[in-house]
């Protein structure tokens, strides 16, 4: 992207910072230029990084929004299939390709009342208590009986 003509010796090192070539400022310490000069010079291509810098963020956020966009549709469709394999009663489909399984996840942490919990299971840093859902869970697998928190076991659908 040019947004100024630059001279040979400008370009080069312009085309020098495009490619990664750390070597630029030596070049363009060997460019004999007026500082006048130099410094427009050197400034024009500034201008022109941040142009570009511009654009390519401009387009992470067109891609970035495009794979969210692709990652929901995904999303939706899967539930759509969990959905109708488990109206059908199936908890597998074997195809010529693929196979399609609802699957049991790990069991989860399902607080329902956290002021209910014992104490034991919070870290103590200031100024906030912190419920430690790690040891937590650990407990209740361990078949320790928490109010407040208890085991959920949900499902999922695995394409393999």
């Amino acid at each position: 992207m040019k947004i100024y003509e630059l001279t040979a010796g400008y370009q080069q090192v312009l085309e020098m910072v495009e490619e990664g070539n750390s070597d630029y400022l030596e070049t363009l310490e060997a460019l004999e230029d007026a500082i006048e000069d130099k410094a427009e010079n050197t400034a024009k291509m500034i201008k022109s990084l941040d142009a570009q810098t511009e654009v390519i963020k401009a387009e992470e956020k067109r891609l970035a929004d495009r794979r969210k966009s692709l990652e929901n549709q995904a999303k939706r469709m899967k539930e759509y299939l969990q959905h109708n394999l488990e109206a059908a009663g199936l908890k597998k489909v074997k195809g010529s390709l693929l196979t399609v399984a609802i699957q049991k996840n790990a069991p989860s942490l399902n607080i329902t009342d956290e002021s209910s919990i014992d104490r034991s299971f919070f870290n103590t840093p200031e100024p906030v208590p912190v419920l430690d859902k790690k040891s937590l869970l650990q407990a209740i697998k361990d078949g320790v009986e928490v109010a407040g928190a208890e085991l959920k076991q949900t499902e999922s659908l695995r394409i393999r």
